[in-house]
């Protein structure tokens, strides 16, 4: 049984001049297994501004990418980052 598949491209943008990206992210295993986040801020010019980690404990997916993006806002208020894209 032969299916044709599509090829689909996926990248990263810059964001537009003055602004800030925040890229946030987490995962989990199933089971008593740990799970964590992290993300990381990026400038108009592509470059790492700085980043995060987090071991959080035993949780779902939903959890550990909500608890990526609460640190990253967290950290950009505390910044006072004026202009913020987020993608998770």
């Amino acid at each position: 049984d032969l299916r044709i598949k599509d090829t689909i491209y996926i990248g990263w943008k810059k964001p537009p001049e003055g602004w800030i990206k925040l890229n946030c992210d987490g995962a989990c295993k199933g089971g008593e297994e740990s799970s964590g986040c992290g993300g990381l801020f990026r400038n108009s010019d592509g470059r790492w501004m700085k980043g995060y980690i987090k071991k959080i404990g035993v949780c779902g997916a939903f959890h550990a990418e909500l608890c990526g993006m609460y640190l990253g806002l967290d950290m950009a208020w505390r910044e006072r980052i004026p202009q913020l894209i987020v993608e998770s």
